[in-house]
Order: structure tokens, then sequence, then C-alpha cells
């Protein structure tokens, strides 16, 4: 059984037998990996506590058939700050789900570690509660089905957009809309995140809560409707859904 090791962040966890827990890690070379711990669950366990979900480790495994053995686990960094906070802790929880069912077993995919890791460490250091829409909108980006957010995705008009529609694609002009009316800032920042200027959406301190639960909504309703499935980490201050 060959021996090898990576760098990952756990995306979730889940019980087996007496002691012993599946990890199903995210990781920088492997892609996704599911991992047997054995005796993890018992007190005074090695690496017990260094395997929770949004935890970025150094791993040493055992490559098996269907599942890995973990023989070695080492801190990276740890969420300390994200556990303290329910919205953060929801909001990484989330992260890592969405990420787990975007990611195939044993398929690299460095790109979504990196997203994940860089998102889950912002959270960690300063709570915003645009992290997470931000990391799922640029998610469907990277996988190519981001939505077109710079015209109307029925007549391709520019200006005038005033709807952000998940069944549609994108924006909606005013002769075309179907649903609510999305606050022209809220669809600025949509823009904004998927032109790859996160970090300066995340400093704009002033921004309506309004517009910051129109972002959350649009961005948690296209991830879903992309799964097909709800997110069932989503936070428990969710806002209305949107599309």
């Amino acid at each position: 059984m060959p021996l090898y090791r990576d760098v990952g962040v756990v995306l979730r966890t889940h019980k087996l037998g007496e002691t012993d827990r599946i990890v199903t890690f995210i990781t920088q070379e492997s892609g996704k990996v599911r991992a047997v711990a054995k005796g993890v669950r018992k007190p005074g366990s090695r690496f017990g506590s260094r395997l929770e979900p949004m935890s970025h480790v150094q791993l040493q495994l055992y490559r098996g058939r269907d599942l890995d053995i973990v023989n070695q686990v080492e801190l990276v960094e740890t969420a300390n700050r994200t556990r303290g906070c329910l919205e953060s802790t929801t909001d990484g929880l989330a992260m890592c789900e969405v990420v787990e069912q975007l990611s195939h077993d044993r398929e690299p995919t460095p790109e979504l570690y990196r997203m994940l890791v860089g998102a889950l460490r912002q959270l960690n250091t300063k709570y915003s509660a645009l992290v997470l829409p931000a990391l799922q909108l640029r998610l469907l980006a990277t996988g190519g089905v981001g939505p077109c957010v710079d015209r109307c995705v029925v007549c391709g008009v520019s200006d005038q957009l005033c709807s952000l529609d998940v069944a549609a694609g994108g924006a909606l002009c005013q002769t075309h809309r179907r649903a609510g009316i999305t606050s022209e800032a809220a669809i600025s920042i949509v823009r904004q995140i998927l032109a790859g200027r996160v970090a300066g959406v995340l400093v704009q301190d002033d921004l309506a809560e309004r517009t910051i639960a129109e972002v959350v909504a649009y961005a948690r309703t296209a991830t879903e409707h992309h799964l097909e499935r709800r997110i069932r980490s989503s936070s428990l201050f969710e806002a209305p859904r949107i599309g």
C-alpha cells in the first residue's frame, strides 16, 4: 500500500464503526480524497482534533482502492476565529460543502483547493457576508457556468439591467425582466466578483444591507441551481431566495 503526502482542507467527516471516521479532503495534488482516520474518536487521539471541517492540514496517507488511510496529520492553519462565530462557521461549512459537490474523487483540481483556502483564510481573518457568495460565484465561473451580468441575456443590451435571473443565466433588462428587481448596486457587486475583483469588494464597508442580501441570495440560488440540490450548510441567516 503506497504512502504519499499532500496538503488539503477537511471538507466533511462522518462516523465509521466505534472509534473511526471517514474524512473527505480537497487536496492540492490529488483532488478530492476520502480516507479512514482510525481511532480518532477515542479519548486522547493523536490527531482527532485536527480533522475537523475547515482545517487546513498537511497529510500523510496510505493509498487504498476506495478509501485511503490517514497515517499522519499536521495543522497548517487553524480556523479558530471562524469557529467562534456562528455566521462564520455556517458560511465556512457551506464553502466546504460546495467544493465537495463540485470536485471529483482523485481528480486533481488545484484551483478549487486554492480558492477554498483563500476564502477560508479571509473568513478567519475578518468576517464578511460576501466571502461565501464571492467563492460560490467564482467557482461557477471557473467551471464555465458562471452567470452573464454584463448584458441582458435575452437581447444583449448593456444598459437598463434591472434583474438577476438564475433560470435565464444572468442579467435581464427592463423589457425582458421576468422576476423582481435587483438593485444596480447588487448587479455591480456580482459583476466585480466575476471579473476577479473580490478583494476590492470585500473592503467596501459602506454597502447597504439590502445589497449584501441580494448578492448572498443570488449566489446561493445560482449555486444550488447548478448543483440541483440545496446547500445544507447554508447560513442560518440566509436572505430570501432569488430566481
